[in-house]
């Protein structure tokens, strides 16, 4: 990903744009820029609820909810908000290199705490609810920190489009009482990545991403050793040039009742955008992934002609009316 430099945004303004918001940047004159009035009006919503927070933790990803809102942050309460992003097997290291880069890059500081979800059998059995093991940990860290350094809440990256959406870690966010200023604004993703653009943050056009632990099916354990591969293969297609890319990991041969276990063995769904499988059809593309897949561990790789598509390991569960819901 190309970081911006420090120093005064770049900023396009687009003909269609009639609002105008001020940046003032503690360390920086003051400066404006164009965007929708709608979108304006949010992003000043946005500044008021963290104004009024007085100080704040912000959990911290490195993706595109979290980035801005961490940016934002300190901009509005200078030293006294901080990003705090949680490092575990299921953060690719990309991941974790860019968020701190960010970080330098545009002047929120970060701060790096080891969580410890692997250790809990909760997490590790990969129900539908593992999200919700995955965020309680995180809010466990966070909680006494918060309290030990004097920020008045924690925040995080829910929007407006999260609402309906099947995420339990929500109810986590409930649980511990973290705010969600992005939603609160009814700042949607579109309009994150559009005020993102503006404010000149790179992550307006980085692709969603989830933790490595998603790419594990339901019911099937999560482990180390295939959250390296899934990230291995990830890298490995980025690096190839595709810009959605999910690796879905399955087991064969596992089943636990079989009186005589047979050696697992790893297939790899993959998923790319629908705008990108010609290419990956394309000259030597697919053979040259399957090849490589195979030398990280899978003995199958396949590709998912639906594509890529956001929650796609939720398309197998059944849930409930009220369980659709997302809990705030």
């Amino acid at each position: 990903m190309a970081l911006a430099a420090k120093g005064p945004l770049s900023i396009k303004v687009r003909k269609a744009f009639s609002g105008v918001i001020t940046l003032s940047r503690l360390d920086k004159q003051a400066r404006t820029c164009h965007v929708g009035s709608v979108v304006s009006e949010k992003y000043e919503r946005l500044r008021t609820r963290l104004k009024e927070l007085g100080s704040c933790l912000v959990a911290y990803s490195g993706g595109v909810d979290s980035v801005l809102l961490a940016y934002v942050a300190g901009d509005v309460l200078g030293d006294k908000s901080l990003a705090v992003i949680a490092d575990s097997p299921s953060l690719p290291r990309r991941e974790l290199e860019e968020a701190l880069s960010l970080g330098k890059a545009f002047n929120f500081p970060v701060r790096v705490v080891r969580t410890r979800e692997f250790e809990n059998p909760d997490y590790l059995s990969n129900p539908k609810n593992r999200c919700y093991f995955c965020k309680h940990e995180l809010f466990t860290e966070l909680e006494p920190l918060a309290k030990a350094e004097g920020f008045a809440a924690i925040v995080y990256g829910e929007n407006a489009s999260d609402v309906g959406d099947y995420r339990p870690g929500a109810q986590a966010a409930s649980e511990f009482e973290v705010r969600a200023p992005l939603k609160e604004a009814g700042l949607t993703k579109a309009e994150i990545r559009e005020l993102s653009a503006q404010l000149g943050l790179p992550t307006a056009e980085k692709p969603q991403m989830a933790c490595l632990s998603s790419r594990i099916p339901y019911g099937e354990a999560v482990t180390q050793q295939k959250l390296s591969m899934v990230e291995r293969a990830e890298n490995l297609l980025r690096d190839l040039g595709f810009y959605d890319v999910r690796v879905r990991h399955h087991e064969l041969n596992n089943n636990p009742d079989a009186l005589q276990q047979k050696p697992t063995v790893h297939l790899a769904r993959i998923e790319v955008g629908q705008s990108e499988m010609s290419k990956f059809l394309q000259g030597d593309n697919s053979t040259n992934a399957a090849e490589a897949l195979k030398k990280i561990g899978y003995a199958h790789v396949t590709l998912d002609l639906a594509g890529y598509r956001r929650g796609s390991a939720n398309e197998i569960i059944k849930l409930p009316a009220a369980e659709a819901v997302r809990l705030v």
